[in-house]
């Protein structure tokens, strides 16, 4: 089973280089926000809990959302992989999905880490911004503070999957398809 962890700071190009690479190796996009809007829509139990927490602005807890990872697990057992965007976001959640993995047999094949300049990361959040809608989207100081607590909060992930021979450099720099072979080289290597 391929296994990937789609990793980098926002705007560094995740959501469009993780559709192409649904398409390119039949895998399934898990994207923990995407599964939170759906166990919410679908009025799921873990849904039902995970929105009781949101409206009352608390994060949802790790165990909630691998929770929902487990389900769409199980709910596709004969996939031929996942592309994990957006989680594990911790060291924490990295052992708990390791951890749930290891449970079903599989693992982590790699972690993809989209490398991208800070005033590059900024330009695209900026250009981004002019029809997400997100007004996070729109300012740069914003986008600076999201930056920042990435650095702070999510990029010890590097060292965790360094380990495990698992960490892939990709320098996010290029035309999308550019990168995308870049992704592509990397994952065919394995």
């Amino acid at each position: 089973m391929l296994n990937l962890v789609l990793f980098g700071p926002p705007g560094c190009g995740k959501g469009t280089q993780s559709a192409r690479l649904v398409a390119a190796y039949n895998l399934i996009h898990l994207s923990t926000g995407d599964l939170l809007r759906s166990e919410i829509a679908h009025g799921t139990a873990l849904g039902l809990e995970a929105k009781k927490l949101m409206d009352q602005g608390v994060l949802v807890p790790d165990e909630v959302v691998i929770g929902m990872i487990n389900s769409k697990l199980e709910a596709n057992k004969s996939a031929k992989g996942f592309i994990f965007d957006g989680f594990p976001r911790t060291i924490a959640q990295a052992e708990a999905l390791d951890k749930l993995l290891a449970g079903k047999n599989t693992s982590i094949k790699a972690m993809l880490a989209l490398d991208v300049e800070y005033d590059e990361l900024v330009k695209r959040i900026l250009h981004r911004g002019e029809d997400s809608g997100r007004s996070d989207d729109t300012d740069p100081v914003i986008i600076g503070k999201r930056i920042e607590e990435y650095n702070k909060k999510t990029a010890p992930l590097i060292e965790y999957y360094q380990k495990q021979n698992k960490y892939h450099r990709i320098i996010g720099k290029g035309t999308i398809e550019e990168i995308f072979a870049k992704l592509c080289n990397v994952i065919d290597s394995l």
